[in-house]
């Protein structure tokens, strides 16, 4: 499935994008689709590791979970204040 990651604060500056279009099957885990991602890229495996995820405007943390069919996936690093 095409997949749209959009990246947002320190996982923005570490991907230097602020999204990407990936392909990954719908039978991905979380913690696959972070490892995809963090491929290359040390600066952003150490922020992805603290991340939260949105998976179409929906929470999802497990990196276990399965990705099942979606368009969007938001990465949300842990941001100052309340």
């Amino acid at each position: 499935m095409r997949l749209t990651i959009r990246y947002f604060a320190a996982a923005r500056a570490a991907a230097g994008a602020e999204s990407a279009v990936v392909d990954v099957d719908s039978d991905a885990t979380l913690g696959q689709l972070e490892a995809f991602l963090a491929a290359g890229n040390p600066d952003l495996e150490r922020v992805l590791a603290r991340c939260s995820y949105l998976r179409d405007s929906i929470a999802l943390c497990d990196r276990d979970a399965r990705l099942g069919r979606c368009d969007t996936v938001d990465v949300l690093p842990p941001f100052a204040g309340g």
